[in-house]
């Protein structure tokens, strides 16, 4: 083994660290890496001798901060919260002025400012760093959304665009990962220097949510097609199949083709028919849904989707209401084509609604963080190795081309005609599922996201009456301007006193 010194370091050889590592070894990097487990180090290295860069394998913390090349980049991959902080602060008393850290967990972007703000004044750099795509990211790929001083990205640029994914420029289609060894070469690089601040990870925390808003919506598709039309898990992938070479070609419609078609390997039943009907959450979702709430932005099909997986959780309470609350729900009556086709379309316009709701919240965050967030640049570096990397994001990316200061995706041209074009299946969807009895939260929450948006009068006016009633909280009138606040002496409303 080579005695040189490493460009970069890594600390944590769970699934991801291991792979992450991998690729970094594979553009030519020398990496070392270390584990808590020193045998998990020795096994991860000897099982892998010969890539390009080369891995060092440290034994111990100071062999490894030692083995890499000042200023040292050193990246920890191991649980977000307090297993990242027990790190750093093993890490602070081995380092140099300027050594920078990169966290490349799921961190809470305020865990991020906080860390980032500290280190800063001790004298080092730190990255909080998104890293979407899941294992097979890490390993041939991934989407890379940093933040930090620009000084430290600066630093770490060039292996970042090396191992990040590669789309082609004019399709933003991914352009496949080559075999290890072999790195992919041309394209548009899918990482960019994202903000200060805390910046990166919160933009990575806005993927989650989005990416959960995706999940439940084709469930929703899935469910339309299973209990509406009676469908089983092959016709099923086969639709889906198809709407993967349609405006919905992406990466969660090509698995959910894949995942239809797998027959489970006990007992030959359809795979998806034997898996349990509660899902997990790792709190991403959460945090954007918390998040929007705190900063006044409307994301309810991001949070509908935290919901109803919220709701999949107590399965035994809902075995036993299904056996109490027996509603009459009417039978689907219709031809089956045409309404897989306004699924089809109620999927894509719940789909835009959502991805308006996230970036209208990375808006709002923006200005109340002063960052500087270039919209058009985020999607586009989500069309490669994430998990919601789809063909859609191209278009999102041409309206901010179109439109920088775009206010919502609603307005722009393109998914303004697309929801014109499509809402009237949309609409059908959601009717037929309401008397069907079929729960279809994220559509239905995205139609009304959508309803909502585009009128001009709701009926928040009422609302603002009620508080003044009751609360005496004020009211803004229609024939004045805004900002001026007024209340009625409601304890004698048959003679009402307007008060300034």
């Amino acid at each position: 083994m080579s005695n040189s010194q490493s460009d970069i370091g890594l600390v944590g050889l769970a699934v991801m660290g291991q792979n992450l590592a991998l690729n970094i070894a594979d553009h030519g990097f020398r990496i070392s890496v270390y584990n808590r487990t020193t045998s998990k180090t020795d096994t991860f290295v000897e099982a892998h001798p010969d890539t390009p860069g080369g891995l060092h394998g440290a034994q111990s913390l100071e062999d490894f901060v030692q083995s890499i090349k000042r200023p040292r980049k050193i990246i920890i991959l191991v649980q977000a919260g307090k297993a990242t902080d027990a790190v750093i602060a093993s890490l602070l008393p081995l380092l140099d002025p300027d050594d920078i850290i990169i966290d490349g967990g799921n961190a809470l972007w305020t865990d991020t400012i906080r860390r980032e703000k500290e280190l800063n004044e001790k004298g080092f750099r730190f990255v909080g760093s998104g890293v979407s795509g899941g294992e097979e990211g890490a390993r041939f790929g991934p989407s890379l959304m940093p933040g930090g001083k620009e000084s430290a990205w600066n630093e770490l640029k060039p292996i970042w665009e090396a191992i990040a994914a590669k789309v082609d420029a004019d399709t933003g289609k991914p352009i496949e990962g080559a075999a290890p060894g072999k790195p992919v070469e041309g394209g548009v690089t899918c990482t960019t220097y994202i903000g200060e601040n805390g910046a990166g990870h919160y933009v990575k925390m806005v993927h989650n949510g989005i990416e959960y808003g995706d999940m439940q919506m084709i469930c929703e598709a899935y469910a339309l097609m299973s209990k509406l039309l009676g469908m089983n898990p092959k016709q099923m992938s086969e639709v889906f199949g198809k709407w993967n070479e349609s405006l919905l070609d992406s990466f969660l419609i090509e698995i959910t083709t894949d995942i239809l078609q797998q027959d489970d390997p006990v007992t030959g039943q359809p795979f998806v028919d034997i898996v349990l009907d509660t899902a997990g959450q790792k709190g991403t979702g959460k945090w954007t849904s918390v998040n929007a709430l705190d900063m006044g932005i409307a994301a309810p099909s991001i949070a509908e989707a935290v919901f109803a997986r919220c709701l999949s959780a107590v399965k035994e309470e809902r075995v036993a209401a299904s056996e109490i609350i027996n509603p009459i729900f009417d039978a689907f009556e219709g031809d089956k084509d045409s309404f897989i086709q306004a699924i089809h379309d109620a999927l894509y316009c719940s789909k835009i609604c959502s991805y308006a709701q996230g970036f209208q919240l990375m808006r709002a965050a923006q200005k109340e963080y002063d960052w500087k967030l270039d919209f058009g640049t985020i999607s586009m570096i989500w069309r490669g190795g994430c998990i919601i990397r789809a063909a859609f994001l191209q278009k999102i990316f041409e309206a901010y081309q179109r439109d920088p200061n775009l206010a919502n995706l609603l307005l722009d041209p393109y998914f303004k005609g697309e929801i014109d074009r499509c809402q009237s299946n949309w609409r059908k969807v959601v009717a037929a599922a309401s008397v069907s009895g079929v729960p279809i939260p994220t559509f239905m929450s995205s139609l009304a996201y959508y309803d909502s948006y585009r009128s001009a009068r709701l009926p928040a006016n009422l609302l603002q009456a009620q508080r003044d009633y009751f609360g005496a909280h004020t009211y803004e009138r229609t024939d004045q301007d805004r900002g001026q606040f007024y209340h009625i002496d409601w304890p004698d409303p048959a003679r009402p006193q307007i008060e300034a």
